[in-house]
């Protein structure tokens, strides 16, 4: 399962056997993010119940971040922000997409933005997607990819994925994790016989459900006797959504749930060591940063939810929604076993991939996001007088400090104010604490004045009816009789419904 790979320093390949970047300051990027991993579900992070050998071993040989935040607590926005650098209420991607990635009705979310991507293909890097895309336009390949092998929505069955190869629907034969892992090897050593730098966007569907039933028995049957005190059990939340086949499973089936939710993170973790020890098998293990990151965080009955942002009405901005591993390695440039507590956000990402690899960018607008490439190269961030991070979800908004936290709901609320250094786990609503009030007002202030500095009105998610329930155009495209969002739960071409219809979830071989 990979629990054997070491992250060594890489050692010389036969001559003319490699020829990917070789230069350590102008490293191949290998970027992996996981769907719906909380942060919580990592060995490394300090949970002794979850089996991540291979990705406890890449933090010890890097940096760990801690306080890592997705900029949207569902996996469509905090993908998009990731790529371009902006906020939902700029990018319009605010919600995951529900309509528009297939045939004669698809939609390119992003069309007419530059991508971090395309930055680094603008400075030669060959760059490839394989796995999940979930912005619209799925079969029809982004332009400056040399690989594209996407999915052909965002979500599905594990067995037999629905999946894109360049710009032909294919059904992806065998287990999707192992697979995605299997082509994201043969993408390097092709690689690696080339003079260019490479770029590989390595996006997994796991541990997003379907759970029960849906991964192999190699990985359930470890996880047959945990007791899984890691993830508490408790009533549903009052706001708790349910309505998913799968996420009501959650609840009603919840040993099963944690079952298949820990097994698909281990096989992810295994496919990931197949794919360094590819790495490190072409003698480029000194000149690749390896990238791995969640999108959004996950509940697994934290809270009384299962599910993510969007897992009550209305939306939820708590830390096990908003907070996403992340863990960043490159042996001989990164420090090894770092773990760093500053606080930072999937909007950050953009400058400092950009800084990291010594490439520049004039954006047409202004950006939200500072670079942490200091912290990877050894160095520490300056002091800004309290660094904050915000998140949003459609007419949900949040300003997040190192001790308090403050929720706002437009128009009307509810509102949420937390005091984090004495109630970390969000149990306590201060909101209506009348001895709060100059701290309420500030962080409102706070929160008020930072979007109206990145927020593009034309795309201002606080007053386009985000729902949660999916995406179904651009923003700056809906009018009264024609909703860019939905108002109800997933239509019959989506796998939720069916499961819900009765429909058999494909079976993990024995």
């Amino acid at each position: 399962m990979g629990s054997q790979i070491q992250i060594a320093p890489g050692r010389i390949a036969a001559a003319g056997a490699s020829m990917a970047s070789r230069d350590p300051r102008r490293p191949n990027i290998l970027y992996i993010v996981s769907d719906d991993q909380g942060a919580w579900a990592l060995g490394c992070a300090g949970n002794s119940e979850i089996k991540t050998p291979v990705l406890d071993q890449l933090a010890s040989a890097g940096i760990r971040f801690e306080n890592f935040f997705c900029t949207s607590p569902v996996c469509s926005p905090a993908r998009a922000s990731m790529l371009t650098g902006d906020i939902p209420s700029r990018h319009g991607v605010q919600d995951w997409i529900r309509v528009g990635s297939m045939g004669d009705g698809r939609i390119d979310y992003l069309a007419g933005q530059r991508l971090l991507t395309d930055v680094f293909a603008d400075n030669g890097y060959r760059c490839g997607l394989i796995g999940k895309w979930h912005l619209g336009a799925s079969d029809r390949p982004r332009a400056n990819f040399v690989k594209w092998l996407a999915h052909q929505s965002g979500m599905g069955p594990y067995y037999d994925a629905p999946m894109v190869d360049e710009d032909q629907p294919i059904t992806m034969p065998g287990y999707i994790t192992a697979e995605l892992g299997a082509r994201a090897t043969t993408f390097i050593a092709d690689e690696a016989r080339r003079p260019e730098p490479f770029w590989l966007s390595l996006n997994f569907t796991a541990p997003h459900y379907p759970w029960i039933d849906s991964h192999p028995k190699e990985f359930t049957d470890l996880y047959e006797d945990c007791a899984f005190l890691s993830c508490p059990e408790e009533p549903p939340h009052p706001d708790f959504a349910g309505g998913a086949a799968a996420i009501s499973k959650g609840h009603e089936q919840r040993r099963e749930s944690l079952i298949g939710y820990f097994a698909s993170v281990t096989a992810m973790d295994a496919a990931i060591g197949n794919v360094i020890a590819e790495i490190e098998r072409q003698g480029l293990t000194e000149s690749t940063l390896v990238i791995f990151m969640g999108d959004n965080g996950m509940n697994c009955g934290h809270h009384g939810i299962w599910g993510k942002g969007n897992g009550t009405r209305p939306q939820n901005m708590y830390d096990t929604s908003i907070k996403v591993p992340c863990i960043i390695a490159q042996p001989g440039r990164i420090p090894a076993g770092i773990v760093s507590d500053d606080m930072l956000s999937g909007y950050d990402v953009f400058p400092t991939l950009l800084d990291y690899a010594r490439l520049s960018e004039q954006p047409t607008h202004k950006k939200p996001g500072r670079s942490f490439e200091p912290l990877l190269t050894g160095g520490s961030l300056p002091d800004t007088g309290g660094v904050v991070v915000y998140d949003e979800y459609g007419p949900v908004r949040m300003v997040r400090t190192r001790d308090w936290k403050y929720v706002h709901r437009y128009p009307d609320g509810p509102h949420e104010l937390f005091d984090l250094s004495n109630d970390p786990e969000e149990r306590v609503n201060r909101i209506d604490d009348p001895s709060l009030d100059n701290r309420l007002g500030a962080l409102r202030e706070q929160l008020f004045a930072w979007f109206k500095d990145y927020v593009d009105p034309r795309r201002d998610a606080s007053i386009k009816g985000v729902t949660g329930c999916g995406q179904l155009g651009r923003p700056e495209d809906a009018t009264a009789e024609n909703p860019m969002f939905a108002d109800k739960h997933l239509n019959g071409a989506d796998w939720d419904l069916w499961l819900a219809d009765g429909n058999p979830v494909p079976q993990a071989p024995e």
